[in-house]
């Protein structure tokens, strides 16, 4: 049974009160333990992202950290308030979740999928509502789509409309002006290169230029260097490390996670890379 949640988040150093933070995450399979212990904290305004091998527990603690799932115990917040399945509905104003390998139940238009949306705005729409739809699709690229069938589109066509989605759900700060949130599980895995760059560099613009706080699930290391402010790695449902890219994917630290042999270098503009080593 769940330990009683408490109403407002213990101060944790370095947090605002617009933040998302957990503590002592824990979830079980049977005996196994999928998530042991996981603390957590991100600021509105960063890009933060989760790593870690297959069976690490990336999906399982976003799901989590997202309100979808109550951990077997620990404790999830947003905005100080406590963050769980039955609370979740609450935040769906603030905080938009993307799952992985989304698959419609219905061959809805472009335009319908993004409506979706803002579906949780019913009650106080924007006097702009279709605008909104057309600048969230332009915001991935995919406007040009708005008139076609989800299931007419590529996978990576699927997953920017999906992702504009999430952004119509969060598209503006309400009149109770709380941090705004995305959670995107693999957001980039049905991506080319080209779209990956582009889409993450818009949400970390995006992070950045409207104070949304912007939480991911990547596998791409060198993708995490590149945009992330803040790193979660994952092994065996523990968190190996956390801070900055730069600090957390370190040579070193690749190797006992992943068991792959990897240096660092200078990639453009300075920022490092991790190459597979000879």
């Amino acid at each position: 049974m769940n330990a009683r949640l408490p109403d407002t988040a213990l101060n944790v150093q370095g947090l605002s009160a617009q933040g998302l933070c957990a503590q002592g995450l824990r979830v079980r399979h049977g005996r196994r333990a999928v998530l042991d212990g996981v603390d957590f904290a991100l600021n509105a305004g960063e890009l933060g992202v989760i790593l870690g091998p297959n069976g690490a527990g990336k999906s399982t603690l976003l799901g989590v950290l997202g309100g979808l799932r109550a951990p077997d115990d620990g404790a999830v917040w947003l905005h100080g308030r406590a963050l769980t399945p039955a609370t979740a509905a609450g935040f769906a104003r603030h905080r938009a979740y993307l799952p992985q390998d989304l698959v419609p139940a219905f061959d809805f238009s472009v335009q319908e999928v993004v409506e979706l949306g803002r579906y949780p705005h019913r009650h106080a729409p924007e006097s702009d509502e279709a605008a909104i739809v057309r600048e969230a699709l332009q915001q991935l690229s995919v406007l040009h789509l708005l008139p076609r069938r989800i299931r007419q589109l590529s996978g990576g066509e699927r997953a920017r409309v999906q992702i504009a989605r999430c952004l119509a759900q969060v598209w503006r700060a309400g009149p109770d002006r709380l941090s705004r949130w995305l959670l995107l599980d693999e957001p980039t895995a049905a991506l080319d290169l080209q779209h990956q760059h582009a889409t993450l560099s818009a949400l970390r613009d995006w992070a950045h230029t409207q104070g949304v706080g912007v939480l991911l699930v990547l596998h791409d290391l060198n993708l995490a260097l590149r945009y992330a402010d803040r790193c979660w790695v994952l092994d065996e449902g523990r968190v190996r490390a956390s801070g900055t890219p730069a600090e957390v994917l370190t040579s070193e630290r690749v190797e006992a996670v992943w068991r792959v042999h990897t240096h660092r270098v200078a990639g453009p503009g300075g920022v490092p890379q991790l190459l597979m080593a000879a």
